[in-house]
């Protein structure tokens, strides 16, 4: 074994065989990944699927709180999840630039796999190139994940109504910060840690609460663009106006101080562990209870859709702690690149 990944572990030979076989078979075994086809074979296809896919080129590749690996997992994972499914699969691909260190790669693969195990999810195919130095960032990978859908209808971005809602499971704006603590030796952000983790078991729990039958609206990660750009999203889908609630939104205190610091707002900055219910508004405290009785303490009550407004459909506004309204548009440009 070499202590780094050579050009030739993309050349579909031996080489790559052996990378195969040795680092990401010794990890992600399970019987789909083991039969050594271009595809997997799933069973049950008469399963209701739900799948996503997204590209993970975050640096640096490990950073408080997690790293591109258990990125990559959760992300997809909870990307399937928001339309109220349970993720069951993954595909993983590896874009690798020559001269990564072999033991800087399982690690990654060691957390993907650890992560995968946490979710409940088997990666059963994937794909790996490697290319020259300097044509990548050390490493990207791309996940696909499919899930079985649990609601129907299923939550979308397209349902929300007036008189929702808008529900947010926890605090916002650590995984930002903690990425770009990462990346520069800012003494006043080394105790903020990314938020990356799973909430796809959050799903059954708020469907249980409200309802499969179509009570659940929206559901939502905001991850890249940060909250106030997901909920301008959904506004936009549904063609209704939202008002937000600054008092109401939940902040740690580490990451509202770190935002002051550097003139960022935690509106705008990317999450990894949190997500975005709509539901009727006489169902929302059952959906906070749902919440918070699965380790969700400061789930809260952010805001409402608003009764309809042709002029002011796609709008949102954000109530600000003095009292005033200001609008609070969908985020024009990334503060902090490559964050996922």
């Amino acid at each position: 074994m070499n202590d780094c990944i050579l050009l030739d572990a993309g050349s579909g030979g031996r080489a790559t065989r052996r990378l195969i076989r040795d680092l990401f078979l010794r990890h992600f075994h399970n019987p789909s990944l083991e039969a050594g086809n271009d595809a997997a074979l799933l069973p049950r296809p008469d399963l209701r699927l739900a799948m996503s896919t997204d590209s993970h080129t975050v640096h640096p590749l490990f950073f408080p709180g997690g790293d591109i690996g258990r990125l990559a997992v959760c992300g997809t994972v909870n990307d399937v999840a928001m339309l109220g499914a349970r993720p069951r699969w993954l595909s993983a691909a590896f874009i690798i630039e020559e001269g990564l260190e072999y033991g800087v790669l399982e690690d990654v693969v060691r957390s993907m796999a650890q992560t995968a195990t946490a979710c409940a999810v088997e990666i059963v195919t994937g794909d790996t190139k490697v290319v020259p130095k300097g044509a990548c960032d050390r490493l990207f990978v791309t996940t696909t994940g499919l899930g079985e859908v649990l609601a129907d209808p299923a939550p979308s971005g397209n349902r929300a109504q007036p008189g929702d809602a808008i529900i947010i499971s926890g605090p916002i704006g650590a995984h930002g910060l903690a990425v770009l603590g990462a990346r520069s030796p800012l003494p006043f952000l080394s105790g903020i840690a990314s938020d990356c983790a799973p909430v796809h078991h959050l799903v059954p729990a708020l469907l249980e609460a409200v309802g499969s039958d179509g009570a659940l609206h929206v559901l939502r990660d905001p991850t890249r663009g940060g909250l106030a750009t997901a909920v301008n999203e959904i506004a936009e889908q549904s063609g209704v106006s939202c008002l937000l609630d600054e008092a109401s939104i939940p902040v740690d205190e580490a990451v509202q101080g770190g935002c002051a610091v550097l003139g960022l707002d935690p509106l705008y900055l990317g999450n990894e562990g949190c997500l975005i219910c709509l539901a009727p508004e006489n169902l929302a405290q059952a959906a906070i209870d749902a919440l918070r009785g699965r380790g969700c303490s400061l789930a809260a009550r952010i805001g409402a859709v608003l009764p309809l407004d042709a002029s002011a459909a796609g709008q949102v506004r954000l109530r600000t702690r003095l009292g005033g309204q200001r609008l609070l548009p969908m985020l024009e440009s990334d503060p902090l690149p490559r964050i996922c």
